[in-house]
């Protein structure tokens, strides 16, 4: 049985200034966990209705590990694990950059695209959301543990890098027109607002997915659904 005190440190690991303050986060579902454990993320703690067989492990009731997931339905399990120190910035091959991403859900796809198009780096501004929010660890299934995502001021680095940066605009360029590069940064904006005015004076290119509807009344796609149309033309 999870004492008060047990349940209370893992509880506020859902808040961002805990999980940095203790360097852990949270980690739910059987097939998330698995992946964590075959990575080199260091496991602490893992509560578990049934046994993964691993050290650090306690066996727990539905009822306790209710009380400290953060799902609504809870899974068969809850990990904890050590949040790697920051990794050395990859600056080759294409590079995806986020500017003010506020949804977790969002980023977390966007983190299993890159893992699915073979983007090793992912370079985060300091607004964007915490990738080791639950729910961002949620929606990776598992994909965080093969992208390197690094958390910066985003305006600076991109004043750094000699390689074209190419930022999605409404009133960009047509992707499908346009000669993409190999090597890059490809840079996606705020779900409301879009590429800020201090990012937009680094892009070099303006791109832009056309719309096709007869209508033409849509007023944008999903960021992550963006992302996932050009990091497919960058890989054509």
């Amino acid at each position: 049985m999870l004492s008060k005190n047990q349940i209370k440190n893992i509880t506020r690991l859902k808040q961002k200034k805990y999980r940095q303050q203790e360097g852990l986060f949270i980690a739910e579902g059987g097939k998330v966990i698995k992946e964590f454990l075959n990575s080199t993320f260091k496991l602490v703690d893992l509560f578990t209705t049934e046994t993964f067989n691993v050290e650090n492990e306690s066996i727990v009731s539905e009822a306790d590990l209710k009380k400290i997931s953060c799902l609504t339905t809870p899974n068969t399990a809850l990990a904890i694990f050590k949040i790697p120190e920051i990794d050395t910035l990859i600056n080759e091959g294409l590079i995806l950059a986020l500017d003010d991403i506020r949804d977790p859900g969002n980023l977390g796809t966007i983190i299993r695209l890159c893992d699915w198009f073979g983007i090793k780096q992912l370079v985060c501004s300091l607004k964007t959301v915490d990738c080791y929010n639950p729910k961002v660890v949620q929606a990776t299934m598992g994909s965080l543990t093969r992208v390197n995502i690094v958390y910066t001021d985003l305006s600076i680095y991109l004043k750094e890098v000699d390689v074209p940066v190419f930022g999605a605009f409404m009133d960009g360029k047509n992707v499908y027109q346009t000669k993409l590069p190999k090597d890059g940064i490809l840079v996606l904006g705020n779900e409301a607002n879009g590429i800020s005015s201090i990012i937009e004076a680094s892009v070099t290119d303006k791109i832009s997915i056309p719309r096709f509807g007869d209508l033409q009344a849509t007023e944008s796609l999903n960021v992550a659904t963006a992302g996932a149309i050009l990091l497919s033309e960058f890989r054509r």
